[in-house]
C-alpha cells in the first residue's frame, strides 16, 4: 500500500498534490483572520460524524467575527455529504474520506463541473482497546484478520481470539467484540480500504451510528476492540501503536508520525464545497474559507485533537479559489 498516494489521491480537484507536512502545532506562518464588511446569511452543513464537532467549533469560531450570521450542522456520516451538496441543500459538505468517483460524476451531471475539495485538517484513525487491556500493537494484517472475512492484507489466520495476537492468562481464549462504524460513514469506508485492504467486514461486527458510541462500545466491553478517529479517544479506552506490515514497527498514533506518513492511518479530513470555476465565491462562503485556513481556524483543529495544516496547502487552495 502506498500510504502517501492513498491520502493524498483527490485532496484537490485540479490542483497539484500536495506533501504531507504536518506538525504538531499550529504553523505559525498562517495568517491572522481579519473581519470582513458585508457578510451576512445562512451556511448549512451536511456530512461526516468525525467532523461534527469540528463543524461546531468553526462555527462559533466565525460566529465571534459575524454574529449575525447562522450555521446549521448536520452530522449523520459522510455518505450524506455528496448528494446534499449535489441537491444545494448543504453549501458545506465534510468527509472524512475523498468523494468516490460515482459521487464526483453525480456533482459534475448536475452543475456542469466537479466539487472542490478543501483538505481542512488531518486525522488519524485509531484502533481502540478497553483501558483495561494489556495488549500495546497490532499490524495492519492482524486488524485485517481481526475484522475482515476476507484476510486481504494475507496474515495466514483468521484472528477470533485474544490468545491468537499473543495475549495470556485469562485473554487468552476471549473472543473479541467487534465495534464498527455504519457504512454510510466515511470511516468506515477508510478503514474498509486501508486497513481492510479493500476486503469485507465480518457479519459479526457491532455497526454503530457514530464515532462516540464506538468508543463507549469498546469501553464498555472488557473484549472491545474498535476504530474512530483520534478525537474521540477517552479515558476509557487505549489506543493502539500499529505497524503497517507484520513484523514491523509500531508507530504511535501522534500527530508527528501522522505528519511523516509513518503513521498508517492517518488521512486528511475534507470540506466540500460548489465552486464554479468561472464565478467568485459569494462573501460568506469565501471569509468561511478564509477562517478555516487561518491561525484561528487552524486552532480549533488542534484544539479540537486533529492535526492542523500547514500554511503551505493554505495558501495553494486560496489561491486555486481567487481569494486574496
Amino acid at each position: 500500500m502506498n500510504f502517501k498516494k492513498t491520502l493524498l489521491a483527490g485532496a484537490f480537484a485540479g490542483a497539484a498534490a500536495l506533501s504531507l507536512n504536518a506538525a504538531a502545532d499550529v504553523d505559525p506562518n498562517l495568517p491572522d483572520y481579519a473581519r470582513a464588511s458585508g457578510v451576512s446569511g445562512n451556511l448549512t452543513s451536511i456530512g461526516s460524524d468525525t467532523l461534527n464537532n469540528l463543524m461546531t467549533l468553526w462555527a462559533e469560531e466565525f460566529a465571534k467575527f459575524y454574529p449575525n450570521v447562522n450555521v446549521q450542522i448536520q452530522g449523520a456520516g459522510s455518505g450524506t455529504a455528496p448528494p446534499a451538496i449535489t441537491e444545494g441543500t448543504a453549501q458545506l459538505a465534510p468527509m472524512s474520506r475523498a468523494m468516490r468517483q460515482s459521487e464526483i460524476q453525480s456533482f459534475e451531471a448536475r452543475h456542469g463541473y466537479e466539487p472542490y475539495a478543501l483538505p481542512v485538517a488531518i486525522d488519524m484513525l485509531a484502533v481502540y482497546v478497553n483501558r483495561d487491556n494489556p495488549l500495546s500493537c497490532l499490524s495492519l494484517p492482524q486488524v485485517d484478520a481481526i475484522f475482515s472475512a476476507t484476510r486481504l492484507g494475507n496474515y495466514p489466520n483468521d484472528i477470533t481470539r485474544w490468545g491468537q495476537v499473543g495475549m495470556t492468562g485469562a485473554w487468552q481464549n476471549r473472543d473479541f467484540a467487534l465495534y464498527s462504524r455504519n457504512a454510510v460513514s466515511g470511516t468506515y469506508g477508510f478503514f474498509k480500504d486501508n486497513a481492510l485492504f479493500g476486503g469485507d467486514f465480518k457479519s459479526s461486527i457491532n455497526e454503530q451510528p457514530g464515532s462516540s458510541s464506538v468508543v463507549q462500545g469498546v469501553t464498555e466491553s472488557i473484549n472491545g476492540i474498535g476504530y474512530s478517529g483520534i478525537g474521540y479517544r477517552t479515558p476509557g479506552v487505549k489506543v493502539l501503536d500499529l505497524a503497517a506490515e507484520h513484523g514491523g514497527n509500531c508507530v504511535e498514533a501522534s500527530a508527528e508520525n501522522a505528519g511523516t506518513g509513518e503513521y498508517p492511518l492517518a488521512r486528511f479530513l475534507y470540506v466540500y464545497i460548489n465552486k464554479n470555476p468561472n464565478r467568485d465565491l459569494d462573501p460568506l462562503m469565501r471569509e468561511f474559507v478564509k477562517m478555516l485556513y487561518s491561525k484561528e481556524g487552524q486552532e480549533v483543529v488542534n484544539r479540537d485533537g486533529f492535526v492542523p495544516v500547514t500554511n503551505t496547502i493554505g495558501q495553494r487552495v486560496l489561491s486555486d479559489l481567487g481569494i486574496n
